[in-house]
């Protein structure tokens, strides 16, 4: 489709503060958000009857097919409480991605496609165990705790399922966003700015408010097939999504994706083997299928009922580490089945739900919303092609399948907004005043694995959980909120913003922001903010218990107020709390040449990660006081056995700065255009403080330091263009990706197969160096309504740097698993076809 008139510098990466111009029915270019209103393009356009209806009861988030009086710039939601605020006026910077933008990516799901696009966000590596079974991502260099996920303005529920874990994702539940249809998302605004006095707890290092599609009319539907370099990890994705009216005062759109992958192998050679038998490092086998429904309906012109549904099953696979044969010389019976040894394999069957309903309307220009949400998160983990040897010695039953452990986490939310502009006598600008009260129900539950999995020793490689480990747990949370925005003068806006939460387990916590933008020229903004922040233990941080079971090793995991963690010195949990200072410049210091540059510093107190760290006996002996039985030789197995449990731990000041440019070329008119665009993130976490135990005992060994402080990118750009043909036929786009460099502290392995750690203390300093990636994708339309896209992610193959042979356990993990720099996959070349009416 050849390009509309009006837009004048598209943004294709969608790094920087944009706002998105109407181009076609379900898809939006982009511009940038932050330039000063002098520079902005606008296309005076009379609202439909459908279109003047909704603006009447101020739909908090429009799409692209949606502009708003006045013009086709977009209007955002996330970062203000004022109604109709257009993305150009921000005052915190925000990034809105489009649907169109995420699919020229060729990722499969929402997650992957968000970290080609943002340089402020990464996901991890890889992963271990059941914590590769959930998409987490990270913003700003921590925790995915620390970022808030909505969808539609609403808080989105969390998974149940927690990453155990070592690692910087250690102890997160993460919204699962790949469980919202891909083929659903009309855009995604990125506020990268602390905002826990708009929007409560996990809004530290900012928020992902996800936009779901409300077109009333047509049909899309998109096919992605991919392969990897190595020729393994085969993915088939399958997206539609349509709309259609509700008489002529309501919507209804129905989205739903179909996404399979594949396992890829990374492993190299086991020691033990001497060949790749063993698969455990690789990407995990998974099938997702997901569905979502949006709709809404005007009562009145100033009344409107609205719903949102989503849905959606993930079966998933993970493989642990080998088990030799001669592991099964004493055990005849499992011999029998297991001739060559065998390979356990951690299974996930996930559902999560989640159905929202509201009304929102206008009364004497007070703008209101009362909505209710309730999702649930349900993981059942077992264990495939695995033992229990000790129920074959007791029993000669040989059982190989075992459920072993159940998480369920359920949150209800219930709020209602107002919001209205005062004018005042004497006073020349408005004054937007919002305000608001929420109530928040949040469960998690731990159920029992299957008398198998929890007889004597347990499932081999994953124990089932014991009754003394499972339970039910809930909390409540009560808050408010106050809003004011207006202008101080003319080129300057000011936004002030309160918050008061009080929740049952863990106490009040009361947070609040300052935001000011100045445009001293019309080609120049200025920009700034202070605010505080926190991020609520989890019930998962606070009650998950688990063991994880290697052929020489043990880890677990158990609950900071347990009897074990208890007499080790463990103390309940409290909030982590942060200081949030950022800063800003927007210009435009040649025509079209749109330049973003933001400063950022979060100090974050209390940090919760694992603190206690026992080991050997100590450890065998805090584990079954929880009602863990291990292994008979477990207690030779010195610091590869070790238990540790949540607590406040640390301090950290993370420190950074984001830049983005935007500068489009025009060919010729018989040729095209190049849209060119830069996006740079660096980013440096330091520990301030650190907790010690009662003896004096610092509760972070190096590994821990190096988690929170350097296992994050350096830095992450992404830079590169889009070429256009001017019949809009071709469309061509390169890109490059840097990752920064990541810093870890390994473990150190001794012994002719690595099968035993030298130490509990006894790390070496590894530097995963710098990786260059490289992204082509080349689509060619052939129809207004078809077209089919041939692109490579990762074109050249680039790997992670190799961990020294004396720091992998059992020789088998060549790329070191936790961290947030460059996949293990490599490169993923797809085919993608693209229909619509």
């Amino acid at each position: 489709m050849a390009r509309p008139t009006g837009i004048t510098h598209p943004l294709l990466l969608g790094t920087t503060s944009v706002f998105c111009l109407l181009a076609e029915p379900t898809h939006a270019q982009n511009a940038s958000s932050s330039l000063p209103k002098q520079h902005q393009t606008t296309q005076k356009k009379a609202p439909s009857t459908a279109q003047a209806r909704q603006l009447t009861v101020s739909d908090p988030h429009p799409t692209a097919a949606q502009p708003v009086a006045g013009g086709t710039e977009t209007v955002i939601v996330t970062g203000t409480r004022e109604i109709g605020k257009k993305a150009r006026d921000s005052i915190s910077p925000v990034d809105i991605i489009t649907a169109r933008q995420l699919s020229e990516t060729g990722m499969p799901s929402l997650r992957e496609a968000l970290t080609q696009l943002a340089p402020s966000l990464t996901m991890p590596t890889s992963g271990y165990d059941a914590g590769a079974l959930t998409s987490a991502f990270s913003l700003r260099g921590l925790s995915p705790n620390e970022t808030l996920v909505l969808v539609d303005g609403k808080r989105r529920h969390t998974t149940a399922n927690i990453y155990a874990d070592p690692g910087p994702q250690q102890g997160s539940t993460p919204v699962d966003v790949d469980m919202i249809p891909l083929a659903a998302i009309d855009h995604v605004e990125i506020l990268r700015d602390g905002a826990s006095a708009q929007y409560g707890s996990d809004a530290v290092a900012g928020v992902v408010n996800i936009i779901l599609k409300k077109q009333d009319h047509g049909f899309h539907a998109q096919s992605l097939t991919g392969i990897t370099a190595s020729k393994d990890g085969f993915e088939q994705g399958i997206y539609m999504d349509g709309g259609a009216k509700l008489t002529d005062r309501g919507y209804i759109h129905v989205s739903g994706d179909y996404v399979h992958e594949d396992h890829t192998y990374r492993s190299a050679p086991d020691l033990r083997t001497n060949t790749k038998i063993n698969k455990l490092l690789g990407q995990p086998e998974q099938t997702r299928e997901t569905v979502a429904i949006k709709a809404g309906y005007h009562i009145l012109d100033n009344l409107e009922a609205y719903a949102v549904a989503t849905y959606a099953h993930r079966h998933a696979e993970s493989f642990q580490n080998y088990r030799t044969a001669s592991s099964l010389d004493n055990y005849p019976a499992y011999a029998a089945i297991y001739p060559n040894g065998y390979s356990p394999v951690m299974t996930m069957d996930e559902n999560d739900w989640e159905v929202t309903a509201g009304l929102r309307g206008e009364i004497d220009n007070w703008h209101w919303d009362l909505s209710s949400v309730y999702g649930r998160d349900y993981d059942q983990i077992g264990i495939a092609n695995s033992a229990n040897l000790a129920l074959s010695t007791a029993t000669g039953r040989t059982p190989t399948k075992f459920d072993a452990q159940g998480y369920n986490n359920e949150q209800w939310s219930n709020t209602f907004d107002l919001s209205k502009a005062f004018h005042i006598p004497g006073w020349p600008y408005a004054i937007n005043v919002a305000g608001g009260a929420s109530y928040r129900y949040e469960s998690y539950s731990i159920g029992t694995g299957s008398a198998d999995s929890t007889y004597s020793s347990g499932s081999d490689a994953l124990q089932g959980t014991v009754a003394a480990n499972a339970g039910n747990y809930s909390r409540d949370v009560i808050g408010g909120y106050i809003d004011v925005a207006t202008h101080l003068a003319k080129n300057v806006q000011l936004d002030l913003a309160g918050r008061y939460e009080h929740y049952t387990d863990v106490g009040d916590t009361e947070t609040g922001k300052a935001a000011l933008r100045y445009d001293p020229l019309p080609w120049l903004g200025l920009r700034a903010t202070i605010s505080n922040g926190f991020h609520a233990p989890t019930l998962a941080q606070e009650y998950y218990s688990a063991v994880a079971v290697s052929p020489t090793a043990a880890r677990g995991i158990i609950a900071a107020n347990s009897l074990g963690a208890r007499a080790n010195g463990a103390n309940a949990l409290k909030p982590e709390r942060s200081t949030n200072v950022s800063g800003g410049i927007v210009l435009e210091p040649v025509k079209r040449l749109h330049i973003t540059a933001d400063v950022y510093q979060i100090n974050l107190r209390d940090q919760i990660l694992p603190g206690g760290n026992v080991y050997g006996t100590d450890a065998l002996s805090a584990l079954q006081m929880n009602g863990f039985t291990l292994p008979n030789d477990a207690a030779t197995w010195g610091s590869s056995l070790s238990t540790h449990w949540f607590a406040n731990v640390a301090s950290t000041r993370t420190q950074g700065l984001d830049i983005t440019a935007t500068y489009p070329t025009e060919l010729s008119p018989t040729i095209g255009r190049i849209d060119w665009d830069v996006g740079i993130n660096l980013n440096r976490t330091r520990l301030t403080h650190q907790s010690a135990a009662a003896d004096g005992t610092p509760l972070l060994t190096a590994q821990s330091i190096a988690y929170i402080t350097t296992a994050y990118p350096r830095s992450k750009m992404i830079w590169g263009g889009r070429f256009t043909s001017s019949n809009g036929k071709w469309t061509v786009g390169v890109h490059e990706i840097r990752w920064g460099q990541t810093t870890s502290e390994l473990t150190d392995y001794t012994g002719p197969t690595n099968s035993a750690s030298v130490s509990a203390y006894s790390f070496t300093q590894f530097h995963n160096t710098p990786k260059f990636v490289t992204n082509l994708d080349i689509t060619y339309r052939v129809m207004p309504q078809l077209s089919f896209t041939l692109g490579a992610n990762n074109l050249f193959n680039a790997l992670p740097s190799r961990v020294p042979d004396s720091n992998r356990y059992l020789g088998v993990p060549q790329y070191y698993m936790s961290t947030s720099q460059l996949g293990i996959n490599g490169g993923f070349y797809y085919l993608k076809a693209d229909v619509r009416f």
